[in-house]
Formats: structure tokens, C-alpha cells, sequence
């Protein structure tokens, strides 16, 4: 799908780096842009140091390149290096909100 052009509830794809396991469960990532290690809850034991892995989440914030993404954290990243999975389709409605006139 395209890339830029994110709006507010759009469901984001980060291809981050695995930098090690922590744990059995846990390993952690480096995700470009970003300065910090992240680690994420990730039960399978095929992943290997150096491998890509994919964490969706969805936008939160927009400010002039840099993009909010919930990835059970709050992770700020530039626009780039994200890809879109799903636009956000606002819920619709299935009755009026004001009655009708009697």
C-alpha cells in the first residue's frame, strides 16, 4: 500500500531488527528513527539476531514528519520508514442521532 500520508487511527506497519533474546519470551528489537531498544513479547524460537520482524500498530499523533504509533507503548518514528496495513473507517450508523419529527 502507499506510504506517507497517515491519518489518525490508520493501522502502521514498523519492519524492525531483532537485536537479541532477552528472555524465552521477549526479545529485543531496534526500530529505525528510534532511539531507544524496545523489547516485545514474542513466544516463537525461530528468530535470530539481525532478522527483520514486522509490529503493527496503530497512528496516534501526527507532527511534521514524525509519527505516533501505539505498539503497547507509545513509539515515535519519521514517516518514512512506515507502511500502511488498514485506512481507519469511522463506525457508521445504523439509527439517526435526533428523533424523528412526530
Amino acid at each position: 500500500m502507499a506510504k506517507g500520508n497517515f491519518n489518525i487511527g490508520d493501522e502502521v506497519a514498523i519492519t524492525a531488527t531483532v537485536r537479541r533474546r532477552v528472555t524465552e519470551d521477549h526479545v529485543s528489537v531496534s526500530i529505525p528513527s528510534y532511539g531507544h531498544p524496545h523489547s516485545i513479547v514474542d513466544r516463537t524460537s525461530a528468530v535470530k539476531k539481525g532478522q527483520p520482524i514486522e509490529l503493527i500498530g496503530d497512528v496516534t499523533h501526527i507532527d511534521e514528519g514524525k509519527v505516533t504509533v501505539n505498539l503497547g507503548i507509545p513509539v515515535t518514528v519519521n514517516a518514512d520508514i512506515l507502511r500502511l496495513v488498514t485506512r481507519y473507517v469511522p463506525p457508521k450508523r445504523k439509527t439517526p442521532l435526533v428523533d424523528k419529527a412526530t
